[in-house]
């Protein structure tokens, strides 16, 4: 399967037109990660934005001595938004949790794609700000159910 077909399957990019898809498919790489391996570190520049394909991931905050949980990412889904900014650090960490394959696109060349191509812009700008906005709710409640609050 090509690198268009696996996007144009993709929950993340469903709706977007055929162009928009290749434009996407141009910049994808396709990359794997075996169980347990750490692909972003928070506070890390963040500089991918990556497509989950297959096995999951987990985003979690984490500490010296431990890691929580936030969110587990099955295929369909995305992380590394903060590639579209500049010079942002990343806010979690994400680890795979099985042998995962992911589509990675380079942020700043996404960016670019974003602002050459204002209607591409607008919808990943909208679909990104989903993510985000579903990252901050996996946050709350899990900072609920630690604090003991039934949710």
């Amino acid at each position: 399967m090509t690198l268009h077909e696996v996007l144009r399957q993709h929950k993340f990019t469903i709706g977007l037109s055929d162009t928009q898809v290749a434009t996407l498919a141009k910049l994808a790489t396709e990359v794997h990660f075996a169980e347990d391996e750490v692909i972003l570190l928070d506070g890390q520049r963040s500089t991918s934005f990556y497509f989950v394909v297959s096995g999951s991931v987990v985003v979690e905050l984490s500490t010296p001595r431990y890691a929580v949980c936030v969110q587990s990412l099955e295929p369909g889904r995305v992380f590394g938004w903060s590639a579209l900014l500049d010079a942002q650090d990343t806010l979690f960490q994400v680890r795979a949790r099985e042998a995962t394959t992911a589509l990675q696109i380079d942020g700043a060349a996404l960016k670019a794609c974003c602002f050459a191509d204002p209607a591409l812009g607008t919808e990943l700008l909208h679909r990104a700000l989903s993510v985000v906005a579903g990252r901050v709710k996996a946050t709350e409640l899990r900072f609920a159910e630690m604090c003991g609050v039934r949710v």
